[in-house]
């Protein structure tokens, strides 16, 4: 389906103001899409983008009236118009029309959230009088808590790469300086040579809205970064990626030498997952949630932890307090001579 100007001048606003990642906008056009399909079997399910781009013009000029969208026309509605013209029982109905398909809470609560801030775009930009999400409520979730596994298995995972070759080497690195900082899998893969600090054995880090904060590096970790580092600048095949004449020389590099992409250290940790054993549910968020409940359960403290996540609010970060207070009440209940009922 053609994509809406309103649309893509939204998605461009996520990236270029609020400095979203690629892969999240793209998680919210994928949403809109959808909306914009509703709309449009009201219209007999085709889009004219001359029609649909002068309706975002002659209400971005406050000329348009809120029957079709275009001062001094006459044309049919467009679909445009009837996003912008939607009321909260449009909304309910688009819902409903989604809960027909069976989607999760947490997938229903997501959508709500993307049609919340493009509400609130439109809103704020005079292309609606009103914000028609003020009373639609996001359904009751259940709290899930952060999966994450045992020291052991981690031993486990790190150890299957072999690194006697640049991309066991580089995978072997990945997978420790995931496990040793807590890192997302889209900060790792927009880690930069320079962002490397050896001396200070840390790391800079670029988050969500681009926002930076400095993370250590364990040990085991940067020990493995550096014999990636002189794996790959022995090698003439992939030594080039880190040229000292390139603009941007990004840490761990695929086979060709360019950036490595969060699809493909999902990949390499499956294949790492399959070759140790492990459960192949695994995901590279899962080391980070493991980082954060090790911490926790070695007595560091939530706030550092949360420094440590870039986590914006400590309720976020206090999930994990969850998993700590489930094993200290399995060790109490099998320790304590009193603990269980008789």
């Amino acid at each position: 389906m053609t994509p809406l100007p309103i649309i893509s001048a939204f998605l461009a606003y996520l990236t270029d103001e609020r400095h979203f990642s690629p892969y999240t906008a793209r998680c919210y056009g994928a949403d809109l899409r959808q909306y914009v399909e509703f709309f449009a079997e009201e219209a007999g399910g085709r889009i004219n983008p001359e029609h649909e781009a002068q309706t975002l013009a002659a209400r971005q000029n406050g000329t348009a009236p809120r029957d079709n969208g275009v001062a001094g026309t006459i044309m049919p509605p467009t679909v445009t118009a009837g996003i912008c013209a939607a009321n909260p029982e449009r909304i309910r109905a688009y819902l409903v029309r989604l809960g027909d398909q069976a989607y999760s809470p947490a997938t229903m609560a997501r959508k709500i959230a993307t049609l919340r801030s493009f509400y609130k775009w439109t809103s704020r930009r005079g292309l609606t009088d009103t914000n028609p999400m003020t009373t639609i409520r996001t359904p009751r979730q259940g709290k899930r808590l952060p999966k994450a596994i045992t020291v052991e298995q981690v031993e486990q995972l790190l150890s299957a790469p072999d690194d006697g070759e640049v991309l066991g080497a580089r995978d072997r690195a990945m997978l420790e300086t995931l496990y040793s900082t807590g890192i997302r899998v889209s900060e790792l893969v927009d880690l930069n040579l320079e962002d490397l600090d050896e001396p200070g054995e840390c790391l800079r880090v670029r988050g969500k809205g681009k926002k930076e904060r400095v993370v250590p590096l364990g040990s085991h970790a940067l020990a493995a970064i550096r014999h990636y580092r002189d794996t790959l600048a022995g090698d003439e095949q992939y030594s080039r990626a880190w040229s000292p004449d390139r603009a941007v020389r990004p840490l761990f590099v695929n086979k060709h030498g360019g950036r490595l992409s969060s699809r493909s250290v999902r990949r390499k940790l499956d294949k790492y997952l399959r070759m140790a054993g492990l459960d192949p549910t695994i995901s590279p968020h899962t080391l980070r949630h493991s980082f954060a409940t090790h911490l926790l359960d070695n007595g560091a403290d939530l706030r550092s932890v949360q420094e440590l996540l870039g986590h914006q609010s400590l309720s976020t970060t206090q999930a994990y307090t969850h998993l700590t207070t489930q094993r200290l009440r399995a060790a109490y209940d099998g320790a304590h001579p009193r603990a269980e009922a008789g």
